[in-house]
């Protein structure tokens, strides 16, 4: 998938600085290659519970955001994630007191 498209999906205006971002994501994202749809199809699941994937501004990789406007949704976004991470064997980090995840790439 090019860059501008992938920005695209995730609700980003394409230009150069998001573009060299996500090329550094992508660096940085072991198996990057391999996860790369099902992060997207992520992002497309979670949109119903109010929640997202997006570029992180503090580290090189993506970010997954639960902002589901209720605990319910908030509970089936996290369950979406943590299948989500031990079906695609991708590792993800949960970030202390913060509904937010990094994702760190495609265990070995």
């Amino acid at each position: 998938m090019q860059r501008n498209a992938m920005l695209r999906q995730l609700g980003y205006a394409p230009n150069d600085a998001l573009e060299k971002q996500l090329e550094a994501i992508e660096m940085n994202t072991p198996g990057y290659e391999k996860i790369q749809k099902h992060i997207m199809d992520l992002h497309d699941h979670l949109k119903v519970d109010g929640s997202f994937v997006a570029l992180s501004n503090s580290c090189d990789c993506f970010k997954i955001k639960v902002e589901a406007p209720s605990p319910e949704l908030a509970l089936d976004a996290h369950q979406k994630i943590e299948h989500f991470s031990s079906k695609f064997k991708i590792d993800i980090k949960k970030l202390d007191n913060k509904e937010t995840y990094y994702i760190s790439g495609f265990k070995n």
